[in-house]
């Protein structure tokens, strides 16, 4: 079964229907064997909607015409949409080639900004929080569908659009809610776990600032404050995630307490092979880079993981 587009297109699937029409009208036999024995475009146009996973055109039709409104974030044109199709806000969105599994709503406007590049979209996308508040009123779950391998609030941590997370929350968002096992970024993970990961900061300090339970050394790191969390107490391997998480997320006084407790800024963690350098130079923290140099840190020496050194990941940094 072909998949749509992830750039929907409602008059490239009407001229699909027309050329199978007009191949079936020469009697090319593939044609007809698609079309049936009605030969006219509502035949062809059906024939278009099930090969792509719908029972009818108009339910095709619709499914373009929300994925366009969401792209634009379209208020008015939502408005509309959901008077007219209340169950739009509450479905998921199916067969789309880059969300074979489907999509929930909210989490697709989570991604929205994240994904603007792909789906040809201004790399400027106001509207995404509205737009979420829109859908949540007219019935959208806070926090997705059952089943479901994240919540939307996960998605917009992970994706890194505060607005939208500050919106699940304030409708009431589980914060604590969990990954599956088999989900990917954080398998098992909470939002604020992905938020650290992806290295979406802002998107940490507000599930910080919401109540979100800091669970370790790393996630204590990751949100800038180790009060309670005495370094020197933690095993070396949970004190150097703590640092590249420091490092990640440019928190420079943490740094400093996790290189006064003995944490080496020249070692990889045995479980990720990362190193606070080269990470913060991968992810443009220029604050950290020069905190970590200070440290004693090398930009010569070469990740185990991606085997390049600090220098070859940011040479601006080091010039």
């Amino acid at each position: 079964m072909p998949f749509l587009p992830a750039r929907p297109n409602l008059g490239q699937l009407r001229n699909q229907a027309k050329d199978l029409l007009r191949a079936a009208q020469r009697g090319e036999p593939d044609a007809l064997a698609r079309i049936g024995d009605r030969v006219i475009l509502a035949s062809a146009q059906l024939a278009i909607a099930r090969e792509h996973g719908f029972s009818s055109w108009p339910a095709l039709k619709l499914e373009v015409t929300r994925r366009e409104v969401f792209n634009s974030r379209d208020l008015s044109r939502l408005a509309q949409l959901l008077r007219e199709h209340p169950s739009l806000a509450t479905t998921r969105m199916e067969h789309w080639c880059d969300h074979k599994r489907g999509a929930d709503v909210l989490g697709y406007m989570a991604m929205l900004r994240f994904d603007h590049e792909r789906l040809g979209l201004p790399a400027d996308l106001p509207g995404t929080a509205a737009m979420a508040k829109a859908l949540i009123d007219a019935g959208a779950p806070v926090d997705g569908q059952p089943g479901d391998r994240e919540t939307p609030l996960i998605t917009a941590a992970s994706y890194g659009d505060a607005e939208v997370a500050r919106v699940l929350i304030d409708a009431g968002a589980d914060i604590e809610a969990k990954s599956t096992l088999d989900s990917g970024g954080v398998p098992g993970g909470t939002a604020l776990h992905h938020a650290a990961v992806f290295t979406m900061t802002e998107v940490v300090d507000l599930l910080v600032a919401s109540g979100a339970r800091i669970d370790s050394l790393e996630m204590a790191a990751t949100a800038g404050d180790l009060s309670g969390w005495e370094p020197a107490a933690f095993p070396l391997q949970n004190r150097l995630r703590a640092l590249v998480f420091a490092a990640d997320h440019e928190r420079l006084d943490v740094i400093d307490a996790l290189v006064a407790a003995g944490t080496p800024v020249n070692e990889a963690d045995e479980k990720w092979q990362r190193m606070p350098l080269h990470t913060a130079a991968g992810s443009g923290r220029a604050g950290s880079v020069r905190r970590l140099l200070a440290h004693g840190a090398d930009p010569n020496l070469r990740d185990p993981a991606t085997h390049r050194t600090a220098k070859e990941w940011r040479a601006d940094f080091f010039s």
